[in-house]
């Protein structure tokens, strides 16, 4: 039987890196059942002895269309901000770093999930974007995160407008760190060159040292944030009719309040 879970799991290197992979193809959307199997992958291999590495891919040709559009309407929204959250903070305290590697898009809750690991390596066909303003909406984690990965005025530029840019643009701004034609095998390639060879524990503890302060703000502005999005933002009139219109593939029509 094949397995059903939407995440798959592999001790490489020795075990010195762990590979998860999101399987869902081809759009690898980030939901509920993702963000549960991630939590406890996370949770499992944060403890095991001698890591200094994951790799964070895909399957298929793209890494994410994002999270669920149905889990952000109101019943659901309080559920799937709060899961998704802890999920990114577990991701940005893991005590071995995270590379990512994008193929494809990555976009909305996708891309928000490629911020919280470290190192993003882009495919030369990669798609980077948070569209979640043309549905009316903002993207709460990226609010937060993606002013760390590049700048205030090109995070804006990116948050506001919902444009979508390609690989050579995300590593003129910061927001990819290599693009390759394989970012599998360049991200390995960067593991064993710069991380197999180091402790352990003393990656852990560099980790603790250099993102102590940034793990406290985001943890804190998570929790602004979603009491912007839940008390403000879902009672507007414009989110709703913009998530409605999207499930109904239609156009939306703002009201402006």
């Amino acid at each position: 039987m094949a397995d059903a879970s939407p995440l798959k799991q592999a001790l490489e290197r020795d075990g010195a890196l762990v590979r998860l992979t999101l399987a869902r193809p081809k759009a690898n959307i980030v939901d509920a059942a993702m963000f549960a199997s991630l939590s406890d992958a996370l949770a499992t291999h944060a403890a095991t002895r001698g890591l200094r590495g994951v790799l964070l891919d895909a399957e298929g040709p793209n890494f994410s269309f994002g999270a669920s559009v149905e889990e952000h309407l109101p019943e659901h929204c309080a559920t799937m901000l709060a899961s998704m959250h802890a999920v990114l903070l577990q991701m940005l305290a893991f005590p071995a770093p995270i590379l990512v590697a994008v193929r494809g898009q990555c976009l909305g809750g996708g891309l928000e999930v490629a911020m919280a690991g470290g190192l993003i390596f882009a495919a030369r066909d990669a798609q980077f974007g948070q569209p979640e303003m043309k549905l009316g909406v903002f993207a709460p984690a990226a609010s937060v995160l993606m002013p760390y990965r590049v700048n205030q005025q090109a995070a804006e530029d990116l948050l506001f407008s919902g444009r979508t840019i390609g690989a050579d643009e995300a590593l003129a701004l910061g927001l990819a760190q290599r693009v390759a034609d394989d970012p599998e095998a360049a991200a390995l390639a960067w593991f064993d060159a710069h991380l197999a060879g180091k402790s352990a524990a003393s990656l852990s503890l560099a980790l603790t040292a250099a993102r102590g302060a940034m793990l406290r703000d985001v943890r804190d502005r998570f929790a602004e944030v979603e009491r912007l999005y839940l008390d403000r933002l879902m009672k507007t009139r414009d989110a709703n009719e913009g998530l409605a219109a999207f499930l109904a593939k239609r156009k939306p029509s703002w009201e402006h309040n």
